[in-house]
């Protein structure tokens, strides 16, 4: 099997180990199922209902399996549209490191967030781009180090998806500094 796209992001063995099955084998159950004609809901419904798979497991599951059989691209959501993303660990606190990510986009987009959200769970900032794609920052806590997820949304097509994601990397290794 060719291993791409989700696979990559989430391996066999920790797949096997929380669910009981690897890629093959949940493959092999949704071919069997006939899930390659469903919708991505109907497919994670059935996961949970028919097999118990927690249902964060069965996001990655289905996407996977639409990725192999040729019904999702990667990058690829279920409305047709692309968004890339790429978390890096940065070396502050919260607040600083939520700073340094909008520091960077602000410096490349040559404007400050449309919004911007400092009380919630993972404070965040969010901006608004041409053609009604979106950019979003988002910080998780972790004490000394905060992860930091840039989020690049509603892309109409995949042709700038492998870009978007080296430009987004590109972004937080100069945010980490």
């Amino acid at each position: 099997m060719a291993v791409g796209g989700m696979q990559q992001a989430m391996g066999g063995e920790a797949l096997e180990a929380a669910t009981g099955r690897d890629w093959d084998g949940w493959f092999a159950v949704l071919d069997a199922a006939g899930a390659a004609s469903w919708t991505h809901p109907a497919t994670v419904k059935w996961l949970v209902a028919e097999h118990g798979v927690d249902p964060w497991w069965t996001q990655g599951i289905v996407v996977g399996y639409q990725q192999a059989r040729g019904i999702r691209q990667p990058g690829q959501r279920q409305d047709g549209t692309f968004e890339a993303s790429v978390s890096k660990t940065l070396p502050f606190e919260t607040d600083a490191a939520l700073d340094a990510a909008i520091a960077v986009v602000t410096a490349e987009l040559g404007r400050a967030p449309d919004a911007e959200n400092r009380t919630a769970k993972h404070p965040n900032a969010r901006w608004a781009l041409d053609d009604g794609e979106k950019l979003a920052a988002q910080a998780t806590p972790g004490g000394a180090k905060t992860s930091v997820t840039l989020t690049w949304s509603r892309m109409a097509d995949g042709e700038r998806f492998a870009e978007v994601k080296e430009q987004l990397r590109a972004w937080l290794a100069r945010a980490a500094g």
